[in-house]
Order: C-alpha cells, then structure tokens, then sequence
C-alpha cells in the first residue's frame, strides 16, 4: 500500500477520535512499551483526542503517560516453563482469571465506545479473551479494528502451527481491517508461511519501525560508557553473567559499562550479580529497573543488548552502535531480527550457533563496539517511518468510521 504524506487531522475537517490498545503482557516489556509508543503518538499528533491501554503487564503503574492516555490494569497471569499459565491473582485459577480480564476488557471498550481499537500481536486475544469483543464491535460497525504486529513473529512452521491451534488466522480474516506491521518488508516478513487470504495481504501496512525519543530528562554518566541492558530482564541473566565475565576476566577492558537490570531480574539473581558488580571496582555501575531509559541509550559510546523489538528501535532511533545477544528459547525471533540486522550491516550479532556464547568472543565485541559503525551508515534512517504512517492510518480509519456513525 502507499501513503500520503501525513498531515493535521483539523486539516481536513475531522475530529481527533478515540483509541484502545490491547497488550496481552504476559511476559516482558515489549508489548506495553510499543503501545505506550503508539498510544503517545496518536494523541502527541492531534489524531486521537484520547487513549486507553489494556494491559497485563505487572509494571504498567512505573511508567509515566501523556495527559491523555490511560491505562486498565488487567489481572496479571504468568507463563510456566511447560508453556502453562497461572493466574498472578491469589484464588483464582486461570479460567477464572481469563474470564474477569475478558470482562474487564468488554466492559471498558462499552463504555469508552472507541473509533479505533489496536490489537498487540494476538488477534485473539490472550486464551480467547478477545473473541466475544471482537464480534459485538464487528456487529456494531463502528469501531475499526486493527492489528498490530511486530517486525518478526517466529520460525514460519512454527507461527503457522501456533496460529492454526488458535484460530489466529479465521480471526485476522473476519474481524480485522487492517494489518499493521511495525517493520519493513525489505528486513523481514512476519506473515511468512501464514495461509492468509490475499484480501488481508491486499490490507496489510508495513509502516516501517516505531522511532523512538527521550521523553523523560534523566542524568547520564559524564564520563564514556557502554549501556548493558537484558530489556525487562526476565531471561536476561545469561547475558548479563557474560558481560560481567568479560570484565572480570580483561581487567583493562573499556569503555566501563551501565547495567540496567530490567524489572523482571531480581532476587537471589541479582544479588550475585550485584556482588561482581561491586568487586569491580566502578568499572561497571548497576541500576535496576529505568522507565526513562532513553537518555542512557543516546548518551552511550555502543549498547550490549538482547534482541527484542523495542530495544531494536532505540538502537536505529539513536543510531547506537549494538551488539546484540539473542535469545533462542523458548522462540527464534530475537535470533532472526539480530541475524537480518547483521546481515544488512545495522548491528553485530554475538551468535551462539556460529561463534558461542563466549568470554573471549564477549571481551573482543565490547573492545570492537566503539569502532563498529552506527546504523545511520547502513541507510537505517529509512526504516524508522512507523509512527507517521500509523498516524495516517489511524486518520483515515477513524474518519471513515465516524462518517458510517453518522449515516
């Protein structure tokens, strides 16, 4: 599809209108980071007056909001090592637990009445929560609806078998106007080896990435460094020791390193690492979990990362020189976004398939990373369209559904 070039919705004569996101969060930061984005976005532009996040993620309350976006906390739940969930809240098994989140979400879309929802990656929903939803506002015709997905899903075969075993595909097919994904198809596509119907490839939008900024000031180091950061850190430890034994093992090794934990490594963890933290000198300094993480993304001298989506946006939006170390389980899309990222020469990907997840190869990435060249000179600045073109998007949806309302 092409796009126009995006302008003031007052322009043509619309109204700003209203917007819901859902972000299922059952694990990390992603979701909730990339919907704060978009959300900031939309209202920052004029093109909706106002928006609501749905949310699971256990730290939605640590983050701060423009003036008009909100958000409803929905009840947490956790995934086990088998793949299982279990409900965060106390006496309640998780059918329960599925069906107070899938209220709490059909109520708040009733009485907000948005012209626009946004689905995160789940057409629907987390367990389902979404389908009852999704078919009253399809009958009601007044609310567009739209999905969300990031540049990189998983492996093909598997993201097939995923969305086969929840109705991901016959769902995207009935309820959904658009496909929105946040990357370019010259990088990667998501939809790969999905048994779509050329109708819903004929309304799929690359938008390109979602371009990120500093919006909250935050005091950096005044002296060079590299920022360590696992993301929410949830599986980030294997990262972080690895860091840490890089410097442990070349004590004259620079820049000296931040680490930012991420609010999901904590406990008995942390506090090991916190003591070779400490036995070091200064060399690397330690924080645990920064919303206004930004600042220390666009003040480092290169950035040893893991290979997450919003993580990869701060990487071009800052033109930061990165290392990225993946992870592999319990899925390959890290792995797969750091490998098409080297190859088109954004990045260096630290690969446990082809060099090993080593000290030495660590100690030789972090020597190396102030001299690798910034994504800017790989042509990354043309794939950071992504919030204008869902600002167009969003425009022409919404008015479309406010002139149905009308007649």
């Amino acid at each position: 599809m092409t796009h126009s070039t995006p302008v003031s919705p007052t322009a043509v004569g619309a109204r700003p209108g209203r917007v819901v996101l859902y972000s299922h969060d059952t694990f990390g930061l992603g979701h909730l980071r990339r919907s704060r984005a978009l959300a900031s976005a939309l209202t920052e532009s004029g093109v909706a007056e106002s928006a609501i996040i749905l949310t699971g993620s256990p730290v939605a309350g640590r983050f701060t909001f423009p003036p008009a976006v909100d958000h409803v906390r929905l009840p947490g739940v956790k995934k086990l090592a088998d793949g299982s969930y279990v409900s965060q809240t106390e006496g309640m098994d998780i059918e329960a637990t599925t069906a107070l989140r899938s209220a709490l979400i059909d109520s708040t879309i009733d009485q907000y009445e948005p012209d626009l929802l946004i689905v995160d990656k789940e057409p629907t929903g987390f367990r389902g929560e979404l389908l009852d939803t999704l078919k009253r506002l399809r009958e009601r015709s007044k609310t567009r609806i739209v999905l969300g997905l990031r540049d990189v899903l998983d492996e093909p075969d598997v993201l097939a078998a995923e969305w086969a075993r929840k109705g991901a595909v016959e769902a995207t097919e009935a309820f959904y106007d658009e496909v929105w994904v946040y990357g370019m198809r010259s990088v990667y596509d998501p939809t790969q080896g999905l048994p779509l119907s050329s109708a819903v490839r004929s309304r799929t939008v690359w938008t390109g990435y979602l371009r990120r900024s500093i919006v909250d000031a935050a005091e950096v180091p005044d002296t060079p460094y590299i920022l360590v950061t696992p993301g929410g850190g949830g599986d980030g430890a294997a990262m972080v020791d690895l860091v840490l034994s890089a410097y442990e093992q070349d004590p004259d090794l620079h820049p000296h390193a931040v680490l930012v934990y991420g609010p999901f490594l904590s406990g008995e963890v942390r506090e090991r690492f916190e003591t070779r933290v400490e036995a070091l000198g200064g060399r690397v300094t330690s924080t645990g979990f920064d919303s206004k993480i930004e600042p220390l993304f666009a003040g480092a001298e290169g950035v040893i990362c893991m290979g997450g989506y919003n993580t990869f946006c701060e990487l071009l939006s800052f033109d930061q020189r990165a290392v990225i170390v993946p992870r592999t389980k319990p899925r390959l899309e890290q792995w797969i976004r750091a490998h098409r990222a080297e190859e088109l020469g954004l990045v260096r990907n630290l690969d446990r398939f082809r060099e090993g997840l080593t000290t030495d190869a660590m100690v030789s990435a972090i020597r190396a990373l102030p001299h690798q060249k910034r994504p800017s000179e790989a042509g990354a600045d043309g794939l950071l369209d992504g919030l204008d073109v869902v600002n167009a998007r969003a425009r022409a949806l919404m008015q479309h559904s406010l002139t149905d309302a009308a007649e």
